[in-house]
């Protein structure tokens, strides 16, 4: 029996990814919008792209010298109970369409200037980190292949900062 489940699991996958991998030419939105929903992030303890991740130390180091285009991708009510500094609001939910904005779109909706797809200093946080990879993955799919992700969330930033 249980052969059979795996057997049946590696071919439903194995289908998926086919149908995934044919269909992300002609219908790219519609690929990046099913894995966001369908894929999780990083599980604890797993690292993702290691050079798309930015620790505690790294992210102040940021802040600090303003060099981050820092984006807060949790909902507007998480967002308002706390956050980093300088942190702009763009919920997961419209992190796609708000990259695909015009550079004038992008500021005039968020009053900052728009991330480029070459820019280094992209950096997605949410609570813990499950958010964020969701927005570093839509992000990377759009091409902005260099911006990473706070792993550790407001989460960690928190208990860091003592708040």
């Amino acid at each position: 029996m249980v052969a059979v489940i795996m057997l049946s699991f590696i071919l439903s996958r194995t289908l998926c990814q086919t149908v995934a991998e044919a269909t992300c030419k002609a219908h790219p939105t519609l690929v990046t919008t099913l894995r966001t929903f369908t894929t999780s992030g990083p599980r604890c303890g797993e690292d993702s792209d290691g050079a798309s991740v930015v620790t505690y130390p790294q992210l102040k180091t940021m802040l600090s010298n303003r060099d981050v285009q820092l984006f807060d991708v949790r909902e507007p009510e998480e967002y308002q109970e706390g956050r980093i500094p300088d942190a702009v609001n763009v919920p997961l939910a419209v992190v796609d369409e708000s990259m695909k904005l015009s550079p004038e779109q992008f500021q005039q909706r968020y009053n900052v200037k728009a991330p480029g797809k070459d820019d280094n200093n992209i950096v997605f946080y949410c609570r813990s980190g499950n958010r964020s990879y969701k927005a570093l993955s839509m992000a990377q799919q759009l091409g902005f292949t260099r911006a990473r992700h706070y792993k550790g969330g407001y989460s960690e930033w928190a208990e860091k900062e003592g708040k």
